[in-house]
């Protein structure tokens, strides 16, 4: 019986002291939660958002149309902003251009037949709060993409509006605080 409570504390001696190393070479901060936040993240500076029509850079029109409006659709969903129609009212301006572009994944072996396509969108973004004239996102770029097949009966078209649906989500996530 000795024995056995001899061995338990060498090992409690021994594990005590290994705990302490690693929990201080982990960096937890035991003292405090000084890492966490409840702030919300997007800035509080700004309530109203205008956004002008996206530009298109690319030969195929039309997908400009359907990103403006995901992107509206995105912020009065997933942020404190509310989306204006009169820029004179508002308290910052979201702006950019969109770029689509074509490629192909992978080809058929013997006849030569794209099998799989790719659709990316390439979005420059950016936003001015208009009170103080300050751009809170200087002409940053994000891109999305999307597969298609044509032997799916899947067309440049699906492929685009999932491409700038993905790529509006991307736009929303640029608003946010940087952490």
């Amino acid at each position: 019986m000795k024995r056995i409570n001899r061995s338990i504390m060498n090992l409690t001696l021994w594990l005590a002291p290994a705990t302490i190393v690693m929990v201080l070479l982990t960096g937890c901060d035991i003292g405090g939660l000084d890492s966490y936040s409840n702030q919300w993240l997007y800035p509080d500076s700004v309530s109203t958002v205008y956004v002008e029509m996206f530009d298109s850079q690319s030969y195929r029109r039309g997908h400009e149309y359907d990103l403006t409006d995901a992107v509206c659709k995105r912020i009065e969903a997933q942020t404190p902003y509310k989306i204006i129609s009169d820029r004179d009212l508002a308290d910052s301006v979201l702006s950019g251009q969109l770029s689509i572009y074509a490629g192909v994944l992978a080809w058929e072996r013997y006849e030569g037949v794209p099998l799989e396509l790719e659709t990316t969108a390439v979005v420059s973004v950016s936003w001015k709060n208009l009170r103080t004239g300050d751009l809170m996102i200087n002409n940053e770029q994000v891109m999305a993409s999307a597969s298609y097949s044509t032997q799916l009966n899947q067309s440049f078209d699906y492929a685009a509006d999932v491409a700038v649906n993905r790529a509006a989500a991307r736009v929303v996530e640029l608003m946010e605080v940087a952490w």
